[in-house]
């Protein structure tokens, strides 16, 4: 007998429907999978057959064949244990074949017949409304997850039994008692922690309004990470659809706790100076996604800059221009989201005194320009903002004139300008491209003011539009309408002499 269910090949961050077939015929015992599994799906075999006796239920002591189609699209991981079974029972004749025939179904099974948590439930779950299937089956863990989706018909299941029922009527009394809900990312810290540096303040403020990348420089201690982690509080708050995109993400990469649901707040990923070029862009023999795109509609902080390696640092390129993530493989290219928000900090030079005021630089003569050449010019050149932030003055800390402000008040203003922004152009001014960038180079009043700083600072035409961006975000937080040389002016002094 032939029965079938559904269920999902990760491909980046997306979920491919995947035909499970399963042919019970007579001769020789024998279980066989086919469709190009890897070694963690042909280990099914025996997961399945010990889940299915430890059940109470009849394994078919017969020649049991399993294909997964496409048969040229890669299968990898343990979450195809559960509708392995479930095609092997129905073609056994143990449940009904159009029962599991209009299913999505995932999920791993340990040897006494328990249905484990797997990854990618949410991409699943968007394909299976996609496709229009009758319903999603997933174990008990991931229906938080599945649920995040409207529209979607989901069971979830504990055991392989509870599989066989949810199939036959959904358990009420269980899934309808766990609505959706957020979880946080962590402890948001407040601006009003920040004692002076209103310079480096002001370029939080405008890097959020507008999103623009920002890199902070300066001398250890100088408030550089601190600065840094502040930013993902004045950013606006998101919503649904950018918070399901990003939540996606975190579940094709495996990060979103059983218990858990929608990410509340935008992510912030931080990762260490030894990260390899792969952890950062994604990748891997089943790419999976990279810290650019776990930090997708969030924030990447990149601490430490000139430490990473030239060549990771490089990779940045492209997703700092288009948002996005292409790898390219023999067998198959993927694209990954990576719309996220850059803040670096760096040292100025190997020991960090180069400039201080009162300790000196400890460096050979040029060691300074090299340790700054570890970040090219063209990952430069995408960085709107760069900061010089210098060492806290004593009275800053001891006897502050006023109490810093806080977080809330500048999101206030974030929040107001993001709102004239897509009034206006329906983006953010990181975006601005065509008419709306030669209409500022065109104008009279700016024109002077930016050829002269095109001679002087020796910029490039992506540059000179990036200052542009960022003249134009100014003008937003100051409420005005056309971009002025006080703007301009303003944008200049964040650009790298």
């Amino acid at each position: 007998m032939l029965a079938s269910t559904f269920s999902v090949a990760l491909v980046g961050v997306s979920a491919e429907l995947v035909r499970v077939e399963a042919d019970v015929s007579y001769g020789l015992p024998g279980f066989t999978i086919v469709g190009l599994p890897d070694a963690s799906v042909r280990e099914s075999r025996d997961r399945v057959r010990s889940a299915i006796r430890s059940t109470g239920l009849e394994f078919p002591p017969h020649r049991i064949t399993v294909n997964l189609s496409p048969a040229d699209l890669r299968k990898a991981g343990s979450s195809f244990d559960l509708p392995i079974a479930l095609a092997v029972l129905a073609a056994g004749g143990q449940l009904p074949p159009a029962l599991p025939a209009r299913a999505v179904v995932l999920g791993e099974l340990a040897l006494d017949g328990r249905a484990l948590p797997c990854r990618g439930v949410l991409p699943a779950a968007l394909a299976a409304r996609a496709a229009a299937l009758d319903m999603i089956v997933v174990p008990r863990g991931n229906v938080l997850e599945a649920r995040l989706v409207p529209g979607v018909d989901v069971r979830g299941a504990s055991t392989l039994a509870d599989a066989l029922r949810a199939l036959q009527a959904p358990d009420l009394s269980q899934d309808r008692s766990v609505p959706p809900t957020a979880r946080a990312m962590g402890t948001e810290a407040d601006l009003a922690d920040v004692h002076g540096q209103m310079l480096a303040r002001r370029a939080l403020e405008i890097a959020a309004a507008g999103h623009h990348n920002v890199l902070f420089t300066g001398p250890p201690g100088a408030g550089k990470s601190m600065l840094a982690r502040r930013l993902p509080g004045l950013l606006p708050p998101w919503g649904f659809e950018q918070a399901l995109e990003a939540t996606a993400v975190h579940s094709a990469a495996g990060l979103v706790p059983p218990e858990g649901g929608l990410l509340c707040t935008r992510p912030f990923r931080a990762p260490h100076h030894t990260a390899s070029t792969a952890a950062l862009i994604g990748g891997g023999p089943q790419p999976r996604p990279g810290e650019v795109s776990l930090a997708h509609h969030g924030v990447l902080l990149l601490d430490e800059l000139a430490e990473f390696q030239r060549r990771t640092l490089d990779v940045l390129r492209q997703p700092l221009e288009e948002g996005v993530v292409h790898l390219a493989r023999a067998s198959r290219s993927v694209t990954f989201p990576a719309d996220f928000l850059l803040v670096a900090a760096m040292n100025p030079c190997p020991c960090g005194y180069q400039g201080h005021p009162r300790r000196p630089c400890r460096c050979r003569p040029g060691e300074a320009d090299r340790y700054a050449s570890r970040v090219s010019g063209p990952l430069l050149d995408r960085i709107d903002l760069v900061v010089q932030v210098p060492p806290v003055v004593p009275e800053a800390l001891t006897r502050p004139e006023a109490p810093p402000e806080g977080t809330a008040p500048v999101r206030s203003r974030v929040v107001q300008a993001r709102d004239r922004q897509h009034a206006r152009q329906g983006c953010v001014n990181s975006r601005l491209t065509g008419q709306a960038l030669d209409h500022l180079r065109r104008d009279r009043v700016l024109g002077a003011l930016l050829s002269q700083a095109m001679t002087r600072l020796d910029l490039s035409a992506r540059a000179v539009d990036r200052l542009l961006r960022v003249s134009r975000t100014i003008a937003d937080l100051a409420g005005a309408a056309q971009v002025d040389r006080t703007h301009l002016a303003e944008a200049l002094q964040f650009r790298p002499c």
